[in-house]
């Protein structure tokens, strides 16, 4: 196992250099981020070098890229065109969407694994139609939709929750946005389970369970869960990268600031600096989850080894 965890660390050296170059490459030809600056007018061009020489848009973009990757390995990701360093920008972003997130985890977790294993062991009842029926109207639903829907019902028209979250973000207010963020993936969720739990229902090690006579809860937990639960660990560890990285939508609609919403800002006014550091963050928590979900498999399946 250690030499695995070892392993695994080397190779995503270069997967995380890879990414962030590309991601560098990609926000740097967006536009010209120092005519963002001077508003609708254009820079002078005794203003336009002295910005690019402050905040070393004049050098080769190799050049930026190495430099901004020697700042980040000592903590520094920069400094957003406004003079605020990136670093306090995601004190502020990042536990908030690490809240909204674990809700929408849970809700994935805890009703989507339900629907799963409920439909899964009753294939072709009225429940397992219905949970198919709803589970397909809220993939073909936008998001958006869902919010803007929850928001104007529960929040302004039953005044149930506050139509928009306060700027402390408590857990409490990022229950309904948690659920709308999680809607897509609940369902994604739901139907994978089913049809895993249907797939393994039907396995000689279930049978042979049932036929030493061990109790029907011992059964589905101990032996067809754990192994049905190996591809939704796969969906879920990669959502959750994906669930920080594309909450633009749900924190714009319930006026959240945490990272899609600084995302969205670095993009509209081309703050290349907060971009690529918030990017670069996000490149981590996806190398680390998917490290964490490869361990988990010799979890829940013990036949799994890592040499």
């Amino acid at each position: 196992m250690g030499r695995y965890v070892i392993r695994r660390l080397l190779q995503m050296i270069p997967v995380f250099v890879g990414a962030t170059l590309l991601i560098f490459l990609m926000v740097n030809v967006m536009g010209d981020p120092i005519a963002g600056l001077c508003g609708d007018r254009q820079c002078d061009p005794a203003t336009a070098a002295r910005l690019r020489q402050e905040f070393g848009l004049d050098k080769p973009v190799w050049q930026q890229y190495l430099t901004y990757m020697g700042n980040v390995f000592t903590g520094d990701f920069g400094t957003a065109f406004n003079g605020q360093p990136v670093t306090e920008l995601m004190a502020t972003a990042f536990p908030v969407t690490i809240r909204l997130t674990l809700v929408a985890i849970v809700f994935e977790i805890v009703i989507g694994i339900t629907l799963g294993v409920l439909t899964g062991l009753r294939r072709g009842c009225p429940v397992d139609t219905s949970v198919l029926l709803l589970t397909l109207v809220v993939i073909s639903v936008p998001t958006f939709v869902t919010g803007l829907l929850l928001q104007l019902l529960l929040g302004v028209e039953w005044g149930w929750v506050r139509p928009s979250v306060s700027p402390e973000a408590p857990l409490g207010e990022l229950i309904v946005p948690g659920l709308v963020l999680a809607s897509v993936s609940l369902a994604y969720v739901t139907r994978l389970t089913r049809t895993s739990i249907a797939e393994n229902r039907r396995a000689d090690y279930v049978r042979t369970a049932i036929a030493k006579g061990l109790p029907r809860r011992r059964v589905i937990g101990r032996h067809l869960l754990r192994n049905s639960l190996i591809p939704v660990v796969t969906f879920i560890g990669a959502d959750i990268g994906a669930l920080m990285g594309g909450a633009i939508v749900t924190e714009r609609i319930f006026n959240i600031h945490g990272v899609g919403y600084q995302l969205y800002q670095g993009i509209l006014r081309q703050n290349t600096q907060t971009v690529v550091g918030f990017v670069t963050v996000l490149v981590l928590v996806f190398l680390l989850v998917n490290l964490i979900v490869d361990l988990l498999y010799a979890v829940l399946d013990p036949r799994i080894r890592y040499a």
